[in-house]
């Protein structure tokens, strides 16, 4: 999978988050993005589910079109929000016979104008009753997300990592991080992780900064510190979307590079369902495009 040319970036295994596309553009868009990444042999892309269930038929719509129609391995999010059990429960069997064997659970985010999170009623509770309700479905391989920073919702440090251990003792088989820039941060909780005896992979969530402004509101909403160096490095570049990529590339290259030094070989990247930025910090950890194509039918292209 990897070309091991640099030094401590052996066997590095990737893989890409996409969401689902509203538009017949950015439906191209999103398959123009799939069928670059695919060259990279990914272990797995996942597609992403809008709050309050929003995209749950474009979701499922991406996901079952990149089993017919490539080779690669996909994950869709499920989560627990404005659904009774039974209704994730036949989505999850939906996804079973289509062929789909990884899902990402995910407690999920409440509708636009919620004033908080508030469980459905008659549905999963939370993220780990919603892993095992899964595993009562089918033997789904099952990824969960983890919070270097601890969840906004999560009183303190320690509740957030009971919550992450629920969730794999219920069933889970790794956890995605979400994004971060202070790799020190990844490091501390990887430790702590460790130290509360979960032994589930921990795989970083990596996001390329495509708008400095963009990604300073992700942040905000989900616990994400960012870093005077990272506001520094893109003041005065609003309007210059070449010195935005190299800058980008240059700063999430490092990252990664300096995870991998750490020891970690697995990395998940937030595409926003574009992949030059991607592509080429893949290339900076020793992942080359495969030789052979991974799309596998004509329609995928067009």
């Amino acid at each position: 999978m990897a070309n091991n040319s640099q030094q401590g970036t052996d066997e590095v295994s990737v893989s890409f988050e996409f969401f689902p596309p509203k538009t017949e553009e950015a439906e191209r868009a999103l398959w123009d993005a799939v069928c670059h990444l695919a060259s990279l042999q990914p272990a797995f892309v996942s597609v992403t589910y809008g709050a309050g269930g929003t995209t749950r038929e474009r979701t499922h719509a991406t996901v079952t079109r990149i089993v017919g129609e490539t080779t690669l391995t996909p994950a869709a999010h499920l989560t627990c929000v404005a659904a009774t059990r039974g209704e994730v429960d036949d989505v999850a069997r939906a996804y079973w016979d289509a062929g789909i064997r990884h899902l990402v659970a995910l407690r999920g985010d409440p509708p636009e104008g919620a004033a908080g999170y508030q469980p459905a009623a008659g549905g999963y509770a939370y993220a780990s009753d919603l892993v095992a309700g899964l595993r009562r479905v089918a033997d789904f391989e099952i990824s969960v997300a983890a919070y270097p920073e601890v969840h906004p919702d999560a009183p303190n440090v320690a509740f957030d990592l009971d919550n992450l251990k629920r969730k794999i003792d219920a069933g889970a088989t790794r956890a995605i991080t979400q994004f971060f820039f202070d790799n020190s941060a990844f490091l501390r909780f990887r430790d702590a992780v460790a130290a509360a005896g979960i032994e589930a992979p921990l795989v970083p969530g990596i996001m390329p900064v495509t708008n400095f402004n963009g990604i300073r509101r992700f942040a905000a909403g989900c616990g994400a510190s960012i870093p005077a160096s990272l506001a520094q490095a893109f003041d005065g570049l609003d309007d210059d979307a070449d010195a935005v990529r190299r800058v980008a590339e240059q700063l999430a290259s490092t990252q990664c590079l300096e995870l991998a030094a750490h020891g970690v070989r697995e990395f998940h990247f937030y595409t926003l369902n574009r992949a030059e930025l991607t592509v080429a910090i893949c290339r900076h950890l020793g992942v080359e495009a495969a030789e052979s194509p991974i799309v596998v039918s004509q329609e995928a292209v067009r």
